[in-house]
């Protein structure tokens, strides 16, 4: 009789997630005893573990202006090779931009509306700001024609310097599509420079969120050291916000696959159930891709020549949960401060989040959080102290945001597959052939 060598047990590793959120509860485990047994004690650790939040804070936001720019040039030439490759891929390209232009213009007004329904306690969030050691006032936004004339900078150089975000991805992308204009192997070369500082950035940027679980423990213990029990009162209002932004934002794809599409919701319904159940559990659309693929074939009944080109496309290049990301969270951050966004405010947003978002897809959650969030909340004059503490809670809405992309995928290559002609209108005939 033989036996057999049990195979080696791998070690138990939490994922990056979980460590940031075992960092959260510990820290406000920490600060919410302090601040209830001794409040003059609990200030005094505030004060000496604060520049260790405040440090780990720095340390991703000095990547983010290389990391914006490598990413805006990069999408742009990724977006323009996709539109060259035939019809279907141009129509999807329109159909992408305009879903995410459409989510972000939501965003705009359902995310200060809902916000000004919520309860906000003004020396709650003057703790706030003081814990997250975030500027006491915000500068007032510039007149409608020095805002224009800034739109284009005199001075890349100058521009990211100062952290101008909205000059610099206009930069950005007037030089991504001169790229485009260039001879092949030239902009290759370019290109491969560009995508090689990139990926160094994200390089650091993966170093720095090794120490996530620090910076996150100290910057929420110092919050809730000087704040108290509010302030799980205030992240939970912007959990509770962003949720339900995610959750119509899907909700409406379905009235989009049904009047643009012309599909049947339950049918539609029926085929979504195990994408969003894939989705959900694994947070990534990338793992829900052979699931799209098969709801879309086998029960929606797309052609595979669609499917084949448009939902890999979807997930390289489209999240139309993104803007509804980006606007909410600089929304949250304009509520904390007591702020009344402008029009012109949310419209950089909006615009600003239609470039950011299709060249940043392809990032870990985490990643493209802190690098996307960062030039929005800048753009609009907002400050980025808060985004370390929205971080780490931004697991759960996370779930409902995959939730809608993949949704968002599904109904793109429906509305495509219906625009090229692929399947036709109801009452038109049968579907051509894949």
């Amino acid at each position: 009789m033989t036996t057999h060598d049990a195979p080696p047990r791998r070690p138990f590793r939490l994922s990056a997630p979980a460590r940031v959120l075992l960092g959260l509860l510990a820290g406000a485990a920490v600060g919410l005893a302090l601040a209830a047994r001794d409040p003059a004690i609990a200030v005094q650790v505030a004060d000496a573990v604060q520049p260790v939040g405040r440090l780990w804070l720095n340390a991703l936001q000095m990547t983010v202006v290389p990391l914006v720019v490598a990413l805006v040039v990069v999408g742009i030439n990724s977006a323009s090779d996709a539109a060259a490759s035939g019809r279907t891929a141009r129509m999807a390209m329109v159909v992408f931009a305009v879903l995410l232009v459409a989510s972000g213009s939501f965003a705009a007004v359902a995310a200060p509306t809902l916000l000004s329904l919520m309860p906000r306690a003004d020396a709650m969030a003057e703790t706030f700001r003081a814990a997250i050691a975030g500027p006491a006032t915000l500068s007032t936004p510039p007149p409608l024609g020095e805002w224009l004339s800034a739109v284009i900078p005199n001075n890349a150089l100058a521009a990211a310097a100062a952290s101008a975000m909205l000059p610099l991805v206009v930069f950005a992308m007037f030089f991504g599509f001169a790229l485009t204009r260039l001879e092949a192997d030239r902009r290759a070369r370019m290109l491969e420079l560009v995508r090689t500082v990139g990926d160094a950035m994200i390089v650091i940027v993966r170093w720095v969120l090794w120490a996530a679980p620090v910076g996150v423990f100290a910057l929420v213990l110092a919050v809730c050291a000087r704040v108290g029990l509010s302030v799980l009162g205030a992240l939970g209002t912007y959990i509770a916000v962003q949720c339900l932004l995610y959750i119509s934002v899907t909700i409406a794809l379905y009235a989009v696959a049904a009047l643009v599409a012309g599909e049947k919701l339950r049918r539609f319904a029926s085929a979504l159930v195990p994408v969003q159940a894939i989705a959900a559990s694994t947070q990534s659309s990338l793992a829900s891709l052979p699931v799209m693929i098969d709801s879309a074939r086998q029960r929606l009944g797309y052609p595979l020549a669609v499917t084949s080109l448009v939902l890999p496309m979807a997930v390289s290049l489209f999240r139309i949960t993104s803007p509804v990301q980006y606007i909410g969270v600089a929304c949250f951050i304009a509520w904390l401060y007591g702020v009344d966004l402008t029009a012109t405010q949310l419209a950089t947003a909006v615009g600003l989040s239609l470039v950011i978002s299709m060249g940043a897809v392809g990032l870990p959650g985490q990643v493209s959080f802190m690098t996307n969030n960062m030039p929005v909340s800048q753009a609009m004059g907002l400050p980025v102290e808060p985004l370390g503490v929205l971080l780490a809670v931004d697991t759960i809405p996370d779930v409902f945001a995959t939730v809608g992309n993949t949704t968002g995928h599904v109904t793109a290559t429906g509305i495509v597959s219906r625009r090229t002609g692929a399947i036709p209108a109801p009452g038109e005939g049968p579907a051509i052939a894949p």
